[in-house]
């Protein structure tokens, strides 16, 4: 194996997810300026998430199903007076 490919720097950090506030704790090597207090009275890095396992629709079941059915359909309702005209020319 080679030497020294991994970074030393590995510390605590803070991940936030923004959509539901919830927070998680890891050890990390990104680089951040925000920091959060947390229950334990110390300081750590924050690092501000869009999306997480606790909000993304795949991983809380809340997944929104595509209707693929009736998709021509719906477009042909929607385009039929375009069709019809075109029929008469």
């Amino acid at each position: 194996m080679k030497k020294d490919v991994h970074p030393k720097n590995y510390r605590l950090v803070v991940f936030k997810d923004m959509s539901n506030g919830t927070t998680f704790m890891t050890r990390s090597t990104v680089n951040t300026k925000d920091t959060i207090e947390m229950e334990d009275g110390k300081e750590y890095p924050l690092v501000k998430l869009e999306i997480s396992n606790t909000s993304h629709p795949f991983y809380t079941g809340k997944r929104t199903l595509v209707d693929s059915t009736g998709r021509v359909d719906k477009f042909m309702n929607k385009y039929k007076k375009h069709y019809e005209n075109r029929k008469k020319q």
